[in-house]
């Protein structure tokens, strides 16, 4: 699995122009799964997620969680975060997973984001053509991909 963690101060998601998932300060996360993922991939994210210490203390100083925080989650699917493009102009999308396995994975992503953060998460709408609106705090953008874990 791969994420794109953004810190925000504010994230939306659209789809046929009405806004099905929103949040203020927190977190919105990218998610890509490919057919070689598990659930530990998603339960190991998560926990990373929850635990990343992005958020500015009394000092100034990234040194908080998002469990130390008022804030919240937003997660989009997104499987383009698995394009190749080694080869010619138009990426490739093969190690892409299929949703029969995506599905899954993506539902047990976001349950293990609630339990991991005890805070509701929004979503957006798995496979659906969406518009994502943030504002980007910061910036703060963080890539992890669960083949990277060591």
């Amino acid at each position: 699995m791969r994420v794109v963690v953004q810190r925000v101060t504010q994230a939306s998601v659209r789809v046929d122009c009405e806004i099905i998932g929103q949040i203020s300060k927190g977190l919105l996360v990218l998610v890509g799964i490919e057919n070689a993922d598990t659930e530990e991939d998603s339960e190991w994210l998560s926990k990373k997620i929850c635990n990343l210490r992005i958020f500015d203390d009394e000092d100034g100083i990234m040194n908080k969680s998002l469990l130390e925080e008022d804030g919240n989650i937003l997660v989009i699917s997104q499987f383009t975060l698995h394009a190749k493009t080694k080869k010619g102009n138009r990426p490739s999308y093969i190690t892409a997973a299929k949703p029969e396995i995506s599905v899954p994975l993506y539902e047990n992503f976001v349950a293990s984001l609630i339990k991991e953060s005890g805070k509701k998460v929004e979503t957006g709408k798995f496979g659906a053509e969406m518009q994502v609106s943030l504002i980007n705090d910061g910036p703060v953008t963080i890539v992890m991909d669960t083949k990277n874990k060591e």
